[in-house]
């Protein structure tokens, strides 16, 4: 009886083990998709206060934007990845 109660505990404990694995390498992937959606957030309203300050260009926006959010923020992944609309890295 009491061996059947260990092989239940110990088989239990290894799957919930198991488990708190599979939370930890999701969190990398959770953490770059917060730092592009901030990026993407952060440069949308950016662009938004320049175009209302007088640049009528909106691909030329979206450039200083996002070379303003690179000097800010350097420190964050998703700055050093380039960006799609404005061609730059």
């Amino acid at each position: 009886m009491k061996s059947r109660c260990l092989v239940i505990l110990l088989s239990i404990v290894c799957a919930v083990g198991a488990g708190c694995f599979h939370r930890t390498k999701t969190n990398t992937a959770i953490a770059a998709d917060v730092e592009e959606t901030f990026k993407q957030r952060w440069i949308a309203k950016r662009m938004g206060e320049l175009q209302a300050s007088g640049v009528s260009d909106g691909r030329e926006a979206r450039r200083q934007a996002t070379e303003e959010f690179r000097q800010k923020y350097e420190f964050i992944g998703a700055s050093k990845t380039p960006d799609p609309i404005a061609g730059r890295p």
